[in-house]
């Protein structure tokens, strides 16, 4: 996990891949592949009413810093609104969690994933588009659902239905 080439990396505001994933629009920042595998960063702009569905993944922990906006993040023990300023980590060990932009306006955030490896499944499923452009949310069939099962496992990644964690 060691940078071979002894320099830093430097991301330009408009460098990196951006992704629309589930009708939020992600940047991947720095990949695992930059940082050796140790870690990656992800830019998230979240539209009102986005965020992913419930999920679990016990092989890395993720951290969202909120730098506008707010979301509600949800577990099976607790929910918390996480305003512009907040940090929020989730722990390694597969805690069931999702967010959600409950605002009229949107959100930004700055995703950590630690080890790196998440990024790699954004941009499987990702479709590339324009930054600060949304797509709207895509409607699954049976057959894309299970695809994208197939891919979150793929990824160290467990998706649960959409209601999962409403109580």
């Amino acid at each position: 996990m060691e940078n071979s080439t002894n320099s830093i990396t430097a991301v330009a505001a408009n460098e990196g891949k951006i992704l629309s994933v589930v009708g939020d629009t992600y940047r991947i920042v720095i990949t695992g592949e930059q940082t050796g595998g140790a870690y990656a960063a992800i830019d998230m702009l979240i539209p009102p009413g986005g965020g992913p569905p419930p999920h679990s993944h016990p092989g890395f922990q993720e951290s969202f810093y909120v730098l506008d906006g707010e979301i509600e993040v949800k577990t099976e023990s607790q929910a918390y609104t996480a305003k512009k300023g907040s940090f929020v980590n989730i722990p390694l060990g597969g805690m069931v969690h999702c967010f959600k932009n409950k605002t009229d306006a949107v959100t930004h955030l700055l995703c950590m994933v630690v080890p790196s490896g998440l990024e790699q499944m954004f941009l499987e499923i990702g479709q590339p588009v324009e930054a600060g452009t949304f797509l709207p949310p895509p409607h699954f069939s049976p057959e894309d659902l299970g695809r994208m099962v197939a891919i979150a496992e793929k990824y160290g990644q467990k998706l649960f239905p959409p209601d999962y964690l409403d109580k």
